[in-house]
């Protein structure tokens, strides 16, 4: 396998290309042929509920998959829109509720709703988007987030929106040296712990985000390694493991002491 950085950057060199070959596999392509020939004729929100291939399409378009069976729960979210600064998608700190109400208004356009392009093409580009994501992530679980994240990281203006996000949470916890355990601490605690140790702005510039993206690989691979190294019979039994692992940790010690860059 290569590092996560080197399959990063051989997915990211030409995104169009890595997205066509995605989006021309038959299962993709049937999928999105589907979508994209029957939600123009959704007129309703009940319509759109009852229909689960066009709506776990959706779902998973908008990261959402596992939230799919909570149809109540959507309802409210497509019901109330996001027209209202009090409605229920704009009080949820995950964005991705607002993206959804957003792309299906059916609040705002009614039975219009589903005929818009970010209904229609806009959501099947995020299908595929999504689903390249989730492809990488079946090879090399840090590639996706990294994916993930570079695509999420302009949205971000505040930790809660990182904390809402578990994608988001693990990536920002890896490149800045931080234990999975620590979601375990007070939410506002790991907010400012963050906010201290980033400047979330950056993450408006890709420059920035890209060098943010490097630091994650690096620690995920340092990680990764020391994992595997630690847990490999063979290694445990030759002399020159301890020192292998050493140096692994070393170079973990040395990352997580590195401040990003304000």
């Amino acid at each position: 396998m290569l590092s996560t950085i080197a399959d990063y950057t051989r997915l990211t060199k030409d995104m169009g290309k890595s997205l066509t070959q995605v989006a021309q596999q038959p299962d993709v392509s049937r999928e999105t042929d589907y979508f994209l020939s029957h939600i123009g004729k959704v007129k309703t929100i009940d319509d759109f509920l009852k229909d689960y291939r066009l709506y776990s399409y959706a779902m998973k378009a908008y990261g959402l998959s596992d939230m799919t069976y909570a149809k109540a729960f959507m309802r409210k979210v497509l019901t109330e829109g996001v027209a209202s600064k009090d409605a229920f998608a704009n009080k949820l700190t995950d964005t991705r509720y607002r993206q959804f109400a957003t792309a299906f208004n059916f609040a705002a356009l009614g039975d219009k709703a589903t005929q818009t392009a970010a209904a229609t093409t806009g959501t099947a580009t995020q299908y595929v988007t999504q689903t390249m994501e989730e492809k990488a992530g079946d090879q090399n679980e840090g590639l996706r987030l990294a994916l993930y994240f570079t695509r999420k990281a302009s949205t971000v203006t505040t930790a809660y929106q990182i904390l809402a996000d578990k994608a988001l949470t693990q990536v920002v916890q890896t490149a800045l040296g931080l234990p999975s355990t620590i979601s375990s601490a007070d939410i506002d605690a790991q907010a400012k712990m963050i906010a201290d140790k980033i400047n979330l702005t950056d993450f408006q510039d890709p420059a920035k985000v890209t060098k943010f993206v490097q630091r994650f690989a690096a620690m995920w691979d340092a990680t990764q390694a020391q994992s595997d190294s630690s847990t490999n019979p063979a290694l445990v039994l030759i002399a020159g493991a301890a020192t292998s692992i050493s140096m692994d940790t070393n170079i973990l010690t040395t990352l997580q002491n590195i401040k990003f860059n304000r």
